[in-house]
């Protein structure tokens, strides 16, 4: 018995010896919680993905990305997004930006902004890796972020062609976007949000952010997408503009009055709801 031990560790320790100094498996692209690693620029960037048990084969997909100071864990613990993918059945995706923050245009944010962080390139190869692996439907890629995760999301509309619809959440456009294609927008914000404001007035942050007010950039998208004029419904403190646009696009804006820089209880459910009923 003692030989047979001693064999077996020599065999574990050979083993051992001939693996690669410092590799390890990729993470493997099955139901439940896994974060992936790919290179951009020559850079790893990381991404983490969550894939419901049952997922169909061609399922829709979320790009869900943090705000300033967050981080994917963060986002991933904090919206919801994991246990409505468990009953709608789709994947979520959160990348995570370097030094907590995004390249979103216009100087902002932080160290991507200052490195010229290819961000656009990074989350659009995330969605070409997780497509890669995954049974996407290309038809049906969506993203959504809060803070300048929300100001990414506009970027990734400016700057590609991939999502059929965005959701930012106290949000705003900063930079040039020349040539927008059409898409299906639904932006949330508060009134009372002091970090980026409703009116477009610099913010309170460390950003000084002053995007254009949330209305005008409302409007901008009605007139890329092309749309009829508005209809207005008034629930409590939320008002709700809907603007219908060939094609079954939509562009809408959520207004919250009183509401602060921050992601409302209703968001992650009302998001998922107008994602799912406008696919590319």
């Amino acid at each position: 018995m003692r030989a047979r031990v001693v064999a077996l560790l020599a065999v574990l320790l050979f083993v051992s010896a001939c693996a690669a100094p410092g590799s390890a498996s990729p993470a493997p692209f099955t139901p439940g919680a896994s974060v992936h690693t790919i290179s951009v620029g020559g850079i790893d960037r990381e991404y983490r993905l969550y894939l419901p048990a049952g997922l169909p084969p061609a399922a829709p997909l979320v790009v869900m990305l943090h705000g300033g100071f967050g981080s994917a864990a963060q986002a991933e613990r904090t919206y919801g997004w994991n246990q409505l993918a468990d009953s709608a059945k789709f994947a979520v995706a959160y990348p995570d930006g370097l030094g907590r923050a995004w390249n979103a245009g216009g100087g902002c944010c932080g160290q991507p902004a200052r490195d010229g962080i290819d961000d656009v390139g990074f989350i659009t190869a995330a969605v070409r890796d997780i497509a890669g692996n995954v049974g996407i439907d290309p038809s049906r890629i969506f993203a959504t972020g809060i803070s300048n995760g929300g100001m990414m999301a506009y970027a990734l509309a400016c700057n590609s062609a991939i999502f059929a619809a965005i959701g930012p959440d106290s949000a705003t456009q900063l930079g040039s976007c020349p040539a927008p294609r059409p898409m299906s927008v639904l932006h949330i914000h508060g009134t009372a949000d002091r970090l980026i404001r409703y009116d477009g007035q610099p913010g309170t942050g460390v950003a000084h952010i002053d995007g254009p007010p949330v209305p005008e950039l409302n409007a901008f998208w009605r007139g890329v997408d092309g749309c009829d004029a508005p209809a207005t419904t008034v629930a409590g403190n939320v008002t709700t503009s809907v603007a219908t646009c060939p094609g079954g696009r939509s562009v809408e804006l959520v207004t919250v009055a009183g509401g602060g820089h921050e992601w409302p209880s209703f968001a992650t459910q009302t998001l998922w709801d107008f994602f799912a009923a406008h696919p590319g």
